[in-house]
C-alpha cells in the first residue's frame, strides 16, 4: 500500500488526480477501523493531514466555511452559537478521542446515511465545495448523497470545504442508539426555524438509503407557523403529533440489527416532536438569540 503525503491543497489534488483509487484519510475515525478489520485494502492512502488550506475556516454574517478537516471539537468549542444544530449533533460523535480527530469531511466522505452531521447539514441546506485539476463546484447537501455510501464525489475530486448558513433561528438534533455514547445511530433528527423566511428545515439520519428530508412536514409546519413567528405562543399538541407523523413518514427504513423499520418510524415521530418543541421554546423566549 503506498502512503501519500502532499502538503498543499494543489498538490493533494494532482495525487488524488495520478491515484483516483487513493482513499483520503485525515482523522481517520472510519478508515482505520476497516483497515484494521481488513474491511478495506486500498491501493494507497492519501495523507491530507499536512494540508494547511483544509484545517481552516472563515465566518461572516451569513455563512460559516468549514475546511474538511477540521475537527468536530472545534465546531463544538467555537461555532455553538452560528451552527447549533450541527455542533449538538457534533457532540454526540463517538468519544471525546474521537471527536478531536474526526471531521464533517470525513462524514460526507463516508457519505453513510447514519452520518451524525447529515441531517443538521440538510436542515440548514448546506453547500458542499469539491475540487480536483480540473476545477472546483459547489454541491447542495440534499444533491450529494446518491445512494448507501455513494455520493455525487467524482474519483479524482476532494471535498474541500462545507458552507453552513448561520443560523438566523433556533436548531436542534437529536439521536437514539443502544446506548448514549459511541454508538452509530439508530435514526436521527435535525430541525432548524428560519424566522426571516418564515420556512422550516429538516434532517432524517439512520432511516433511509440516504440521509432525507421530510420535505411534507417542512411545508406543514411553515404553514402553521406562518401567523405565530410575531406572536409565538407555545405550539398546540396536535401540531406537533402531525409534524412527528409526517417526519416518520417520510422515512425509508429497513429493518437490521440496531432496529425494525417500525421502530425507526416511530422514533423518529417522537424525536420530531420533542426537537420542535425545544426549538420553539427557544425562539418564544428567546434564549437563541441570547
Amino acid at each position: 500500500m503506498d502512503f501519500l503525503r502532499p502538503t498543499t491543497l494543489a498538490e493533494a489534488l494532482r495525487a488524488k488526480a495520478d491515484n483516483p483509487d487513493a482513499v483520503p484519510i485525515a482523522g481517520g475515525t472510519d478508515v482505520m477501523v476497516e483497515l484494521n478489520f481488513d474491511k478495506r485494502r486500498p491501493k494507497a492512502l492519501l495523507d491530507l493531514n499536512q494540508v494547511p488550506e483544509l484545517a481552516t475556516w472563515t465566518e461572516d454574517d451569513e455563512t460559516l466555511v468549514l475546511g474538511a478537516s477540521v475537527p468536530y471539537a472545534t465546531i463544538i468549542r467555537r461555532f455553538a452559537d452560528i451552527a447549533p444544530g450541527l455542533a449538538m449533533a457534533s457532540r454526540t460523535v463517538g468519544s471525546p478521542q474521537i471527536r478531536n480527530r474526526g471531521t464533517v469531511g470525513g462524514n460526507l466522505g463516508s457519505a453513510s446515511p447514519a452520518g451524525d452531521a447529515h441531517p443538521a447539514l440538510l436542515a440548514v441546506n448546506a453547500t458542499v465545495d469539491l475540487a480536483s485539476v480540473r476545477g472546483s463546484r459547489s454541491v447542495g447537501i440534499h444533491e450529494f448523497f446518491t445512494g448507501p455510501k455513494r455520493s455525487v464525489l467524482e474519483p479524482d475530486e476532494l471535498i474541500v470545504a462545507v458552507r453552513v448558513p448561520v443560523a438566523t433561528g433556533p436548531q436542534q438534533f437529536a439521536k437514539v442508539g443502544t446506548r448514549n455514547a459511541m454508538v452509530i445511530a439508530v435514526c436521527s433528527f435535525g430541525v432548524a426555524l428560519h424566522p426571516k423566511t418564515g420556512s422550516v428545515g429538516t434532517g432524517i439520519g439512520s432511516a433511509g438509503p440516504t440521509p432525507l428530508r421530510a420535505e411534507d412536514a417542512q411545508l406543514y409546519l411553515a404553514a402553521e407557523l406562518e401567523g405565530r413567528w410575531n406572536d409565538p405562543k407555545p405550539l398546540p399538541d396536535n401540531v406537533l403529533r402531525e409534524f412527528g407523523q409526517l417526519v416518520g413518514a417520510a422515512a425509508s427504513p429497513i429493518d437490521d440489527v440496531r432496529g425494525t423499520a417500525d421502530y425507526r418510524r416511530h422514533a423518529l415521530s417522537v424525536l420530531a416532536r420533542r426537537t420542535l418543541a425545544w426549538a420553539w421554546q427557544d425562539y418564544s423566549s428567546g434564549r437563541w438569540a441570547a
